[in-house]
């Protein structure tokens, strides 16, 4: 059992102990050493969420065991340790997040209404076509509905024109006939056993058949037709109606638990959705979901609408064979006309076991004579129809077909990342459509091939093992993909690894794609860490130099079980992580599963996009990444020389350069018994020293002077006035703010403007530079050359950057102690080297110029 840690509730009461952040909000003057100590705890804050964001991932790999108060317990933690990030936050800016509160107050209420056992209905219409649906509209449309058009988008497969009736429909439906609080005692009867599944069953049925469909739902799901109408070029389209619950076609499979209509005229739909409805609570469902250790209150009903399809052929595809799953083949098996005699065990069908390797060689086969086919009615409805004598010997698939299938088959395989069990159907002009894909439950005996791996593993060639940090468990192989910028997740192809120097969550955008995360640097606790677990992608972070041995196209599998990366796809080793036993599902995995989702899932992945707000926060995670965010800003931004104490330490620093620099110590920045004269060694703070030791790096501050024209000089003069950049009272003073953690550096060399701040702890998540830069003594063209070069320089280094004319906005985060350190060593070098520079930026040559003689300089060659 665990048993949550009390950290949380010890660290919250140190917290209103040491500081009121409500207190801080009504003052109008307050010293930058509190308002520093208040950004401290919110990192600290953040950092705690993240780890616990990180453990109740953790829960639910299957290596745990907890209970529902272990779930009450996390859930309560999380929202007093948000809620007082908000209250820290607002205290450092003065109350200019308040509307922060009220998205914390609609996803606590979420979470606590999920924890009641109510689940929360998802927001939405109540019919979407396929088109706008993926595998993460689940909740909206159940899994069937969302794998369906999952394979469609990320795939492009054939699956049937069609919508589907959403959960939230469903959820309509229940209360607008008030059904639900005469199900509850129904329902609690049932569970204790005082009464059997067919008198609760029942009873149930016969209240679904006497409500009424509201007429909102009804509009809805004409408006639907008739645009499905327009596609289909038919007035009156016949379509399949398909149930889609909650948990179906997922480890649970509810197969032929509820009902499935075939070839009905478009007028039956909404009277064959009250039957699905009603087939929700039948006696062997309400069985099924109790054997299955499912709660009644968890049930919730989608219902998929789709074109028919008129197959000449249809049959099943395993992935993997269920009766022989070690012998790495395929099973599939068809018959002539449409499936469900087949899938019902009705019919005699064709049988073909083939290899899971190209070219995909049959191992054997078996044609049945399949004497009678089920057909559409021409009015509606199917029938049986006698095959004729010749056909009924004949294979109802072809060579090709069989090849399509396979390659099809292992391609939905890869993508889902577990054997598949996979219905198709191939029409008269011989398309191949998908119509269902849900994981294979196989029991195999993995002993076996545990055996035989370090024989096979041990022929590839071992590129990585032990470096880094495993962030998510598991195996993928694919082709490498090197990530060097934002604009390179648009042209990311399906299946491949992807490499970066640095962990994002923008990789979001592709994370349905990849098949694996390696980067030279991050954090297990960090954003992408947590996306990566939600989705079950093996990532290890910060293996140092992944980029610079992996080549783009290069093959390879990542072992994150082992921290191993081979050269080449080893198969046998993807076939035993799929066929792992599958975690036992039951209410409490489910439960954690779903308020995760209002905790753990990170939405807000772009702090420059317009969304990134407080309004558009769904999770507690959103909720802490914007705050993060809005917290280094509201930092930097401060006017931090008329906010520090009397009793800080001040002094200037000495240095061998003509640079008058001034420091105010807030919080162990600076050795004990310094007074006004500070020598680079007195300085304990982490960026501070790092930034000095670049500033006076031998080679790097030319002392030479320059040559200006006097239009450039009175140019930059007004503009640097006009601008309100630095007021006449502030012209000439350099100054910094520090501690151990933190600087905050301003400076004004000749006659542009360098501001530099950076936190740097052992917590990576806390860890960023910030570095802006603008103005010159030059003309526009000269000053945006010199501002060309920095961010060349700073884009080279692992900054993200941002060029706006002479302006230069550079941000990079989350790395370690010592990388960090080495980044602000370089924004050191990069200050002094570039002092002077726009005067010699005499064409566009000289950047490149300029920035091959910084990085001679950066490897001790010049």
């Amino acid at each position: 059992m665990i048993k949550p840690s009390s950290k949380t509730i010890r660290f919250l009461n140190r917290t209103r102990k040491s500081i009121s952040f409500r207190k801080l909000m009504a003052s109008p003057r307050v010293s930058f050493t509190i308002l520093f100590e208040t950004f401290q705890k919110i990192l600290t804050l953040n950092n705690r969420i993240l780890e616990l964001i990180a453990g109740m991932g953790d829960k639910l790999s299957g290596d745990y065991i907890f209970d529902h108060h272990y779930i009450d317990t996390i859930c309560q933690e999380a929202a007093d340790l948000v809620h007082q990030l908000i209250i820290g936050l607002n205290a450092l800016s003065f109350g200019k997040y308040n509307d922060l509160m009220a998205a914390f107050h609609r996803i606590n209420d979420d979470i606590k209404q999920e924890l009641q056992g109510k689940p929360v209905i998802p927001k939405g219409d109540d019919t979407i076509f396929y088109d706008f649906l993926n595998r993460d509209s689940e909740e909206m449309v159940g899994a069937k509905n969302a794998n369906l058009a999952e394979v469609k988008h990320a795939l492009g497969l054939t699956i049937p024109n069609g919508f589907a009736v959403t959960t939230r429909a469903f959820f309509s439906f229940m209360h607008y006939n008030r059904l639900w609080d005469r199900l509850d005692p129904i329902f609690n009867a049932f569970h204790h056993e005082e009464m059997t599944s067919e008198e609760a069953s029942a009873q149930i049925q016969e209240w679904i058949r006497g409500a009424k469909i509201p007429s909102s739902l009804k509009k809805t799901v004409h408006r639907s037709l008739q645009q499905l109408s327009k596609v289909l070029g038919s007035r009156s389209p016949y379509l399949a109606i398909r149930s889609s619950a909650w948990g179906e076609d997922t480890q649970a499979s509810f197969a032929g638990q509820y009902h499935t209509f075939l070839n009905e005229p478009a007028d039956n739909l909404l009277k064959c959705y009250q039957k699905v409805i009603e087939s929700t609570f039948s006696s062997s469902a309400m069985e099924y979901r109790r054997q299955k250790g499912f709660s009644e209150n968890e049930v919730a009903m989608s219902v998929g609408c789709q074109a028919m399809v008129n197959a000449k052929a249809s049959g099943v595809l395993y992935t993997v064979d269920p009766m022989a799953p070690h012998e790495d083949v395929m099973l599939i098996t068809a018959a002539w006309g449409l499936g469900a005699p087949l899938v019902e065990g009705r019919a005699q069908a064709d049988h073909y076991r083939i290899s899971r390797r190209s070219p995909y060689k049959r191992h054997d086969e078996s044609i049945a004579c399949k004497a009678e086919r089920l057909s559409l009615k021409d009015t509606g409805g199917t029938e049986y129809i006698k095959v004729p004598e010749d056909q009924a010997r004949q294979a109802c698939l072809t060579d090709a077909q069989l090849l399509k299938l396979a390659e099809t088959g292992l391609q939905i395989e890869a993508h889902f990342k577990t054997p598949q069990d996979i219905e198709f159907a191939v029409d008269h002009e011989e398309r191949l459509y998908i119509l269902q894909a849900r994981p294979l439950n196989i029991k195999i005996n993995r002993s076996i091939m545990a055996r035989e791996l370090p024989d096979i593993v041990c022929k590839y060639p071992v590129i990585f093992h032990g470096k880094g940090f495993i962030a998510q468990r598991g195996i993928g192989a694919g082709k490498v993909f090197i990530i060097d910028q934002d604009e390179d997740l648009d042209q990311f192809p399906q299946g491949a690894i992807l490499v970066a120097k640095h962990t994002s969550p923008r990789f979001a955008k592709v994370i349905r794609k990849t098949n694996g995360i390696l980067t030279d640097v991050g954090s297990p606790t960090g954003h992408m860490a947590t996306i990566a677990r939600e989705f079950r992608v093996p990532t290890i972070v910060n293996m140092q130099n992944a980029t610079q041995l992996l080549k783009q196209g290069q093959e390879i599998t990542v072992d994150a079980e082992e921290n191993k990366v081979y050269e080449g796809t080893i198969k046998e080793l993807l076939t035993y992580s799929m066929t792992e036993e599958p975690i036992e599902e039951t209410y409490e995995y489910r439960l954690l599963k779903r308020v995760l989702k209002k905790i753990g899932l990170l939405n807000l992945l772009d702090p420059t996009a317009k969304n990134f707000i407080p309004s558009a926060c769904q999770t507690f995670h959103d909720i802490t990444r914007f705050v993060h965010e809005k917290a280094v800003e509201e930092l930097i931004h401060r006017e931090y020389d008329h906010h520090h104490d009397t009793n800080t330490t001040t002094g200037k620093l000495k240095l061998a350069l003509p640079l008058d620099l001034i420091l105010i110590d807030i919080a162990d920045g600076l050795a004990k018994g310094v007074k006004h004269t500070i020598l680079p060694e007195h300085i304990l703070s982490l960026p501070m020293h790092a930034f000095v030791e670049g500033l006076i790096r031998p080679g790097a501050w030319s002392t030479e002077p320059m040559s200006v024209d006097l239009g450039s000089f009175m140019s930059s003069m007004t503009r640097t006035f006009s601008t309100g950049l630095s007021a006449p009272e502030n012209i000439g003073r350099n100054m910094a703010v520090i501690s151990k953690p933190y600087a905050h550096i301003g400076l004004r060399l000749g006659y542009h403007f360098t501001m530099i701040d950076s936190y740097i702890d052992e917590n990576w998540n806390s860890n960023y530079a910030y570095f802006r830069f603008l103005g010159g003594v030059t003309e526009a063209d000269k000053r945006s050359r010199r501002a060309q070069l920095l961010a060349n320089i700073l884009v080279q280094n692992d900054f993200r950057v941002e060029v706006r004319g002479d302006l230069v906005v550079a941000r990079i985060k989350k790395l370690s102690t010592e990388i960090m350190q080495t980044k602000l060593h370089l924004l050191g070098v990069l200050v002094a080297f570039s002092r002077q520079l726009d005067v010699q930026m005499l064409s566009d040559q000289h950047i490149q110029l300029y920035t091959d003689t910084f990085n001679q300089l950066m490897r001790g060659s010049a």
